[in-house]
């Protein structure tokens, strides 16, 4: 809203978003100089509400950013005893021993963690350095100087009525400026993508790739449960359907974490992942473990997949883009939490040396060196052809090939298939309705398997009614006159959540956008065929409020 007239706040650097990267950039600023004004803004409710990994944590970024973690009580204490890794069938399972893959491949020394509960560790260290760090603040806009380049954000503004316009408990929010702005709000940030696109950061690089990521946390038959045990599947439900995969990881106090992947770039549009990942825990493998168990907790997140060639560059004037807003998973390992922490380190490291400088508002080029030669970059290349390959070749082909190029890359430093790039987006990848079969999903049983609400309950996500919908429509006639007769609307599929609906009434079918159900995953602005679907931050404090994912 341009009309509006708002206080400003003025900082050394603003964060947006309160993950392992944003926190780690806090913690490195302050112990590099305790006179930096840093704050962080946090969308979620508190620290860690918005946060859902895996996680099985490879330490590597928080030794680099805190050596005494363990001395400082930090809640990371299941080590990983027993890796698997199993190819599914219908009804059986074949185990792929470990030995086949590259050392750094192997979770063993690795920690079962909930980086939610890390996260809020990290923000009482950050605070405790003289952080500032304030949740419920959703950034919803971007401040630009008059050179152009990024000077803040806006963060803080309620109480806006459904039409867009100021309620009676308006509050207009403040302007935070900063001589840096670093966003590192997961994985397809708004404001991230609104940096990519205004500063072409994505040019000469690949297309960003990604995979809807679906995690329930399962109480289970003490008999049944092996404190740090890590397996990993591949193949049924999926088959050729689709790219993707599962993980159970047995964390401590009798809880499995039990997760489902899909790969975004599945071309038959009746596809559902959700139900995917309903239909998995039906496998009798995972059956006969869940048995006797209650589900506590469910949500869902995006993740990105593209790896080292869809990395944009990360930064222009003014701002850096940090962690999974950049893309920095290692897709085949499963882990990008050690990276984000990584890149905040780094991140901070260069503003700390341009400010003291007496520079802001420019690029931060040593951020960009660093990330592109330093240990990021050595983790992500050697694994860059792995997804590119099961996207072209398929599961089989990309583990024996894959498989292949990660030794190359890990004794020699090269590979025999150079650098392959990534086709279409996720959202193109989709095709049409008609030249693909529907697939029939049995009916969930409420004891395994939950319908979308139910388990959406269990994810704890509100959103204040009267405010507008977050999630924006281009064009409002898309939904029914292109995305129905066209991809039969898979935007009734592809949310983990329910949030989007086709009813029919008399007047024929609408398109109804269920909001007060979101989790944030950012899937609809990743997947809709017809790119129609714009997701923004609700008010603050809004979505999910997960417990210890």
């Amino acid at each position: 809203m341009t009309d509006v007239t708002r206080e400003a706040m003025e900082y050394d650097v603003v964060i947006v978003g309160a993950g392992p990267a944003g926190l780690s950039a806090a913690i490195r600023l302050k112990q590099l100089d305790a006179d930096l004004n840093v704050v962080v803004l946090e969308k979620g409710s508190e620290v860690g509400a918005h946060i859902l990994s895996g996680a099985v944590l490879d330490t590597s970024g928080l030794d680099a950013l805190l050596p005494d973690w363990k001395a400082m009580g930090a809640p990371i204490k299941t080590e990983v005893k027993k890796d698997n890794f199993y190819v599914l069938g219908e009804a059986g399972h074949m185990r792929i021993p470990n030995w086949p893959m590259p050392p750094f491949m192997d979770n063993h020394g690795k920690y079962i963690v909930s980086m939610g509960n890390v996260c809020r560790w990290l923000a009482e260290q950050a605070e405790g350095l003289g952080v500032e760090i304030f949740p419920g603040m959703a950034c919803s806009e971007l401040v630009y100087g008059e050179n152009g380049e990024v000077k803040g954000v806006v963060a803080g503004e309620m109480g806006l009525q459904a039409d867009g316009t100021p309620g009676p408990q308006y509050e207009p929010g403040m302007e935070l400026h900063g001589k840096y702005v670093f966003l590192s709000e997961g994985v397809r940030g708004s404001l991230a993508k609104e940096v990519i696109a205004k500063y072409e950061l994505s040019k000469g690089h690949c297309p960003q790739k990604f995979g809807i990521g679906m995690k329930e946390i399962w109480e289970i038959d003490p008999a049944k449960h092996r404190e740090g045990t890590v397996t990993h599947t591949m193949g049924w439900p999926l088959g050729k359907n689709a790219g993707g995969g599962s993980f159970i990881y047995h964390l401590e106090n009798n809880q499995v974490y039990v997760g489902f992947v899909v790969h975004l770039n599945y071309q038959n549009p009746h596809l559902y992942p959700y139900m995917e990942f309903q239909r998995f825990k039906h496998h009798p493998m995972v059956a006969e473990l869940l048995k006797g168990g209650k589900r506590v907790a469910y949500g869902a997140r995006a993740i990105s997949e593209g790896g080292w060639q869809s990395i944009p560059k990360v930064v222009a004037p003014g701002v850096a883009i940090l962690g999974c807003s950049a893309g920095l998973v290692n897709v085949p390992r499963i882990k990008g939490n050690h990276n984000a922490m990584l890149s905040g380190i780094h991140a901070a490291e260069a503003a700390h040396a341009a400010i003291g400088e007496g520079r802001g508002g420019d690029e931060l080029a040593a951020y960009e060196a660093n990330l592109r030669s330093g240990p990021i970059a050595k983790d992500l290349k050697r694994v860059r052809n792995v997804k590119p390959m099961w996207s072209r070749w398929g599961m089989i082909a990309s583990l024996a090939f894959g498989g292949f190029d990660m030794w190359t890359n890990h004794l020699f430093g090269l590979s025999l298939f150079g650098t392959l790039k990534h086709g279409k987006t996720d959202a193109a990848a989709t095709g049409e309705a008609s030249k693909f079969p529907k697939i029939d999903y049995p009916k969930p049983d409420g004891v395994l398997s939950f319908d979308r609400l139910t388990n959406v309950a269990f994810a704890a996500t509100n959103h204040e009614e009267s405010q507008p919908c977050h999630l924006r429509l281009k064009d409002e006639s898309t939904p029914i006159r292109v995305n129905l007769p066209k991809y039969d609307e898979p935007a009734q599929r592809y949310c983990p959540a329910g949030v989007y609906e086709v009813l029919e009434g008399e007047d024929g079918p609408r398109f109804q956008i269920n909001f007060q159900n979101c989790v944030h995953c950012k899937t609809c602005d990743i997947k809709d065929p017809s790119q129609n679907i714009n997701w923004t931050t609700p008010q603050g404090g809004d979505g999910p409020n997960y417990p210890n994912m």
